[in-house]
């Protein structure tokens, strides 16, 4: 067997690992970025869904996104089983691994909406409709073959595909489920329900900053030609340009080197180069960092202001970073780089708008498929299930207790200075009087 058949499947397989391992970078920025009375559900929803996902990926989803059928759907390939080798190089059960770790990572991402209010039951149910209709549509379109692939649009490893469509399902249970009991005041004005632990949310940061390098070089599928250390270079300098600018940025605006906006500048730059990793030159990736940095510190402010509660921030991390990212290998890509990659270069090389217009083209389809696929699946649920959020009460305790019956931190108990259970009739009443 070609020794570089082999070093390409172990390096695929390895790269499906680190993806994987995303998972736990997510569960703690998440876990971080929110209060101590859920964290146990937000580890113990994360491993369970990303089971759910698995399975559901295997029996429709990969056949929906890879399998023979039309410019809108996949229909072959499901209950996947294949073991042989594929055109790429590539056993079919390798690649199949791996493009099951993204589509468990745009799903975490449409979680990010959900934090701190919704019921268990609806995670599970969204989990199965968004792995198995939502996700692989969105991919088949990009990279299953599907009309945007007819079209030429560029992303090499996801900033549409993944980031925004998690983010536009995020978006649409944020607005289904309403702002978390205390956010906002009956005035307008905001409170901040700050995270318990910004240790759990830069650790987390951190392992998904080397996971990407799963995410964006092993969407090289191949370690012949080398090619996979550009990207992984590009995937670095994007990710520090977001960090440094967005540190600064929110250094001069507020007068403090605010902790969470630096990580979400980390988080935006990486996603910001995920769809143009493979076509842009290490200074445009700089650049695009810069950008997403710069997006992300005011689109926060925004989402706010707009009375979004979003928690992870995934609308600005995944949604705005990933807009601006997809519209920049539109600017950015280089002729021989877009040329290895079968797309056209960007408006900066003589490309004119056409490169550019296709990958506005994209973000505005798979957008407005995604969120209003979302809405309508979690309004369907809300009108069926009664409610997918907790009850004022359940959230008041936490979903630790409300939802599994133990606390995430065992020493977090009833009775205590500050616990919420000792501020629960205030922020109950509130929160009704919000409403009324």
């Amino acid at each position: 067997m070609d020794s570089i058949f082999l070093m390409n499947n172990v390096w695929i397989v390895l790269s499906a690992i680190l993806v994987l391992l995303m998972q736990g970078g997510f569960i703690l920025l998440e876990a971080g970025s929110t209060r101590m009375k859920n964290a146990g559900h937000i580890a113990g929803k994360t491993i369970f869904t990303v089971g759910v996902a698995s399975l559901v990926f295997w029996a429709v989803g990969y056949g929906f996104i890879y399998g023979e059928g039309n410019s809108f759907i996949g229909l072959s390939q499901f209950f996947f089983g294949d073991y042989t080798t594929m055109g790429d190089g590539l056993a079919g059960s390798v690649d199949f691994l791996f493009q099951l770790a993204f589509a468990a990572i745009a799903l975490t991402i449409a979680f990010g909406g959900f934090a701190e209010r919704a019921k268990l039951t609806a995670y599970v149910v969204f989990a199965i409709l968004f792995s198995s209709v939502i996700y692989p549509i969105v991919a088949h379109w990009i990279w299953g073959g599907g009309w945007l692939a007819d079209h030429g649009k560029q992303d090499f490893a996801g900033s549409t595909v993944v980031h925004l469509t998690g983010a536009m399902a995020a978006l649409a249970a944020t607005m289904i489920l309403k702002p978390r009991i205390g956010k906002y005041n009956p005035d307008g004005s905001t409170n901040e329900l700050s995270g318990h632990n910004q240790v759990f949310s830069s650790l987390g940061v951190l392992i998904l900053w080397v996971g990407w390098f799963g995410f964006n070089a092993g969407s090289t599928f191949g370690v012949d030609g080398v090619f996979f250390g550009y990207v992984a270079l590009n995937t670095q300098l994007a990710a520090a340009a977001g960090t440094v600018v967005a540190m600064f940025i929110a250094w001069v605006a507020t007068g403090k080197a605010d902790i969470t906006t630096t990580l979400n500048g980390a988080l935006a730059g990486l996603v910001a180069i995920t769809a143009s990793c493979a076509f842009v030159e290490p200074w445009a990736a700089v650049i695009i960092g810069l950008v997403a940095g710069i997006l992300v510190f005011y689109s926060m402010r925004f989402f706010e202001k707009a009375k979004i509660d979003d928690p992870i921030f995934a609308l600005s991390v995944h949604g705005v970073a990933g807009v601006w990212g997809t519209l920049s290998t539109g600017i950015f890509a280089t002729p021989e780089l877009a040329a290895m990659n079968t797309g056209l270069p960007g408006l900066l090389y003589g490309g004119g708008l056409t490169q550019l217009g296709v990958q506005a083209l994209g973000v505005v389809s798979c957008g407005v498929f995604a969120f209003a696929a979302s809405y309508l699946i979690l309004s369907s649920m809300k009108k069926i299930m009664g409610s997918i959020r907790v009850t004022e009460e359940e959230e008041m305790i936490g979903l630790d207790v409300s939802e599994h019956g133990t606390y995430g931190y065992a020493e977090y108990v009833p009775n205590k200075p500050d616990h919420p259970i000792d501020k629960m009739e205030e922020l109950l009443t509130s929160s009704r009087s919000l409403k009324a």
